[in-house]
């Protein structure tokens, strides 16, 4: 664990990017004075946590990657099964941190991110009859607001959240008509931030969580209280 602390330490003064490569082994062994075997499992469990990747063949060795939300969606999965944790948490979660952020991001986002929202409600309606297509634009849409907040972290967790909450994988399904009013939804939020109306977004995205939430609770109560695996991660 220290050498691998030192290698992200050195990633950060080196100002590394996606891409670059690390020292061959032969110089990371002299650098940070340890075995070959520590080198190598200081190695792996920083691949493990999606920091970097060994590339295998001549040329190959570690190179630096991005850890992005589909690692902290494996923490907190592994949290939540020991912890016996179900999907209402997941859910419950979302329905307050959401319009939080919303509001947040009613004074913070930026035209760019208005012209991204439009084009996700635009694919949802084009992608109405496929789900696919459908849900995949409806992930979008709630991720470009939680960025937009200003707060990595806001950014990150709502990433994780909808990796582990994905409802068809359980079970939920979305008829047409239940798309249709998300789409409504997502323009009544969509207008609140081109406002710039901070309790505006927070209400219009309140309601429609809530309503994603009694939908759950009405029609599909007993995927709510299926217990967080982390094999159900792997399948969504």
């Amino acid at each position: 664990m220290i050498v691998a602390q030192r290698i992200v330490a050195d990633i950060d003064r080196l100002d590394l990017g996606v891409g670059d490569r690390l020292p061959p082994e032969r110089v990371m062994l002299e650098e940070y004075a340890v075995g070959r075997g520590t080198l190598r499992e200081s190695l792996r469990f920083l691949e493990l946590q999606g920091v970097l990747s060994i590339k295998a063949g001549p040329g190959g060795g570690p190179v630096v990657e991005r850890p992005d939300a589909s690692n902290l969606a494996t923490t907190l999965v592994l949290l939540l099964q020991f912890s016996h944790g179900t999907y209402r948490t997941i859910a419950e979660a979302r329905d307050l941190l959401e319009p939080i952020m919303a509001g947040m991001a009613a004074e913070r986002i930026s035209d760019a991110s208005l012209d991204e929202l439009r084009e996700t409600i635009a694919a949802m309606e084009e992608g109405l009859e496929r789900s696919g297509a459908f849900l995949e634009a409806n992930k979008r849409f709630h991720d470009i607001i939680a960025w937009e907040s200003g707060n990595e972290l806001f950014g990150l967790v709502v990433d994780a959240l909808l990796g582990i909450l994905d409802g068809t994988a359980l079970g939920i399904d979305y008829p047409r008509h239940r798309r249709a009013a998300i789409i409504k939804a997502h323009r009544a939020i969509l207008r609140a931030l081109e406002a710039h109306d901070r309790a505006g977004a927070e209400e219009a995205m309140r309601l429609h969580i809530g309503e994603y939430f009694n939908y759950a609770k009405r029609k599909f109560p007993e995927v709510l209280t299926q217990p967080v695996t982390w094999d159900s991660l792997a399948r969504a």
